[in-house]
């Protein structure tokens, strides 16, 4: 999956996952459990690597009937979210059940997320400040 059930607001998965013709069975194998991770930079995208802090961050595990398994990593402390989110990985990974998430989840989630980004980078546009160099004819 790539990660847009991880980025979209609890409240939608858990609409979805009501909403889910059948839902299927399954079992939590790990977590939901919240711990910290540490959060690594690069000044300028292009220098070494340094520790910028840690994060919290919460996990969960789930497998379905058959054996497949679903993995998810949520920012903050919100472990409902972070089981609804593996579960919709897990699945994403069967293929009648993919097209249908894909167009009752995954897509509304895309148009969201490029709204608000359109709506955020108009916010923050108008801020932009250019910065640049004089030369001094001092030669």
């Amino acid at each position: 999956m790539d990660g847009r059930p991880a980025l979209s607001d609890g409240t939608r998965l858990r609409e979805a996952w009501e909403g889910l013709a059948s839902a299927p069975e399954y079992r939590v194998i790990r977590g939901p459990e919240t711990g910290l991770v540490m959060v690594r930079a690069r000044a300028g995208n292009t220098g070494r690597r340094f520790n910028l802090g840690e994060m919290t961050v919460t996990r969960c595990t789930v497998g379905l009937t058959g054996g497949i398994m679903g993995h998810a990593w949520i920012a903050g402390i919100r472990p409902e979210h972070a089981k609804l989110a593996a579960l919709f990985d897990a699945l994403m990974q069967i293929p009648h059940r993919s097209e249908e998430i894909g167009v009752t989840l995954i897509e509304p989630l895309l148009r969201d997320r490029s709204e608000h980004l359109a709506r955020r980078t108009g916010e923050v546009w108008p801020s932009k400040v250019d910065f640049f160099t004089l030369v001094r004819g001092e030669d």
